[in-house]
């Protein structure tokens, strides 16, 4: 049964790495296989209730990560229907390029800690074509945001899906990784940024006139809802920390509080002005695919997790790496290939609570790792494969050009993470 699971589990990744050549939709692939798993399980357990039951438990972690992306992808879609990022992107004015990368890259970082560092590197790619026509520099720009997006998402337990995965299952808590890993997360897009700033001293950018997005929005209301939007998702942590209930349940009641005040804000339009601007436009915009792409993969897991193989892959880890900063590193390189969410959902699998709890030094450097190891390849996370779609980005020219400054950053703040872990303990 176990080798069952496991072919069809590898066939089904080969599936989703491959969706170009095969044409055929990651998440379709994802949910194939997460549903052949689990019937696989049921059908050989000799057990079907005891299967059911192994289910309905994982349903419950599973659906608190679905509600949680869902609320949080509707409130970045309706800031930015209201065109609430100009806030941000109107101050940008400078012409010198190592200026200019060093304000992208800060705002790159710091707003994907808030957001999430796929919405993050579109918002900010969307800027830089209207700031530069030059190909040339918009793709290193691409290259330091989803270095910078990726780094900046690690620290915070709303930047990245696997940071969030982490901090709803209760590995970490979203104060101590936010103060563990923001310096490490920091000198990891720090590193590869001083390096392009060498090479770009004293080079300006051409001149170039930007193009003025039309706007039905009021500076005020953008300015407004931007406000609320990036308050409701900062409101989130803090709603867990003071309730103690789940996190999904701060973003749905975040959603709901922003939902009432855009209606409450557009009360005086008319029914044609108000439906893009509202939640329900919102909802129709998100991402729904993968959200389905997380559930696949996340009950391909859960079934691998029942029938025992992920302990037994820790084991061998355990046996073949020998220590914890390792593991870490190994999976992080991992993840420069294959997806991290899947990796990160083993890992949960892999590494019970009862023996690595809360906040212990494996999760915050896994939460480091996975964050920022996939900004190494073009393919490795999120933010890399919309950088790719959106500038049209070849694989080879990532890897010459900006493969080698992650993986510099990426191991220099893997080294600062161990140095300042066993300095403070």
């Amino acid at each position: 049964m176990n080798t069952l699971i496991i072919i069809v589990f590898v066939i089904g990744y080969l599936a989703i790495a491959f969706e170009d050549i095969i044409k055929s939709n990651k998440s379709a692939s994802a949910l194939i296989t997460g549903i052949l798993c689990w019937v696989i399980y049921t059908m050989q357990s000799g057990n079907p209730e005891m299967a059911n039951h192994q289910l309905m438990e994982h349903l419950g972690g599973l659906a608190g990560v679905l509600f949680f992306l869902l609320g949080a992808m509707t409130i970045v879609e309706l800031i930015d229907s209201h065109d609430g990022f100009q806030v941000i992107t109107n101050r940008i004015k400078t012409k010198k390029l190592t200026k200019l990368a060093w304000t992208i890259g800060l705002i790159t970082f710091f707003l994907s800690a808030a957001l999430d560092n796929l919405t993050t590197t579109i918002v900010m790619l969307s800027l830089m074509r209207k700031i530069s026509d030059e190909r040339d520099i918009r793709l290193m720009f691409a290259g330091i945001i989803v270095i910078a997006a990726n780094a900046g998402g690690a620290w915070s337990p709303l930047g990245d899906v696997t940071t969030t995965m982490l901090w709803i299952g209760g590995q970490i808590s979203a104060t101590n990784i936010m103060l563990s890993l923001i310096i490490p997360s920091l000198v990891c897009f720090v590193v590869p940024l001083l390096i392009i700033s060498y090479r770009w001293k004293g080079k300006i950018l051409k001149e170039f006139t930007p193009i003025i997005p039309e706007t039905t929005t009021s500076v005020r209301e953008q300015k407004l809802v931007f406000c609320l939007g990036i308050g409701a998702l900062v409101f989130v942590p803090i709603f867990k920390m003071v309730t103690h209930l789940p996190p999904f349940m701060g973003m749905l009641f975040a959603l709901g509080v922003l939902w009432t005040a855009t209606e409450w804000i557009h009360r005086g339009k008319g029914s044609e002005d108000r439906d893009f601007l509202s939640v329900v436009y919102a909802l129709r915009k998100i991402d729904t695919p993968s959200i389905l792409f997380f559930l696949g993969i996340l009950l391909a897991i859960t079934a691998l997790e029942s029938v025992g193989v992920l302990k037994q892959a820790a084991l061998y880890l355990n046996a073949s790496l020998g220590n914890e900063s390792a593991i870490a590193i190994f999976i992080g390189l991992l993840s420069a290939l294959v997806d991290n969410v899947p990796l990160v959902a083993a890992a949960q699998g892999m590494y019970p609570l009862a023996e690595y709890p809360q906040d212990h030094y494996l999760w915050e450097f896994f939460a480091y790792t996975t964050g920022t190891g996939g900004s190494i390849l073009i393919i490795g996370s999120a933010a890399g494969v919309a950088a790719m779609g959106i500038e049209k980005i070849g694989f080879i020219w990532y890897l010459k050009r900006i493969s080698l400054l992650a993986l510099v950053g990426f191991l220099a703040g893997a080294f600062v993470f161990i140095g300042l872990s066993n300095w403070l303990n």
